[in-house]
């Protein structure tokens, strides 16, 4: 289980790291000219901020893995943890528009392997807050 749990981290660590990317690849430059400053400026922060929790989550994983796992505490984070991408899950399918993927081979198989990646943090991280 602890090897779970790192492997989640690496992976958590990494989509922060993609989010620098989404300005320029989601073009946002072009896209946001026409909305408000205040509008604008919350993409950017909330995107910067949503990076640095999922970094966070990341590094407690790696550093903190066999805690999370064994403690009554790392156990409540665990099921916290869970209960967060099991949100982010159900967004996936009900909060974005199936005119963004279907259709489209890249970004349905993004949607997928975002889809995949989402189901396994729900599994490690509710098995890490209720297996003994």
């Amino acid at each position: 289980m602890i090897l779970h749990f790192q492997v989640i981290g690496s992976l958590l660590i990494l989509l922060a790291l993609i989010h620098v990317r989404f300005p320029g690849y989601f073009k946002w430059k072009e896209e946001f000219r026409s909305v408000g400053l205040i509008n604008r400026q919350m993409m950017y922060i909330h995107t910067l901020f949503i990076a640095v929790v999922v970094f966070l989550m990341g590094v407690l994983c790696i550093s903190s893995a066999e805690e999370l796992i064994t403690s009554p505490l790392g156990k409540r984070i665990c099921f916290g943890l869970g209960l967060f991408w099991l949100l982010r899950l159900i967004v996936q399918f009900w909060g974005y528009s199936s005119d963004l993927w279907r259709g489209k081979k890249f970004e349905t198989i993004m949607h997928l392997v975002f889809s995949g990646l989402w189901v396994y943090f729900i599994v490690v991280f509710f098995s890490g807050a209720l297996l003994d």
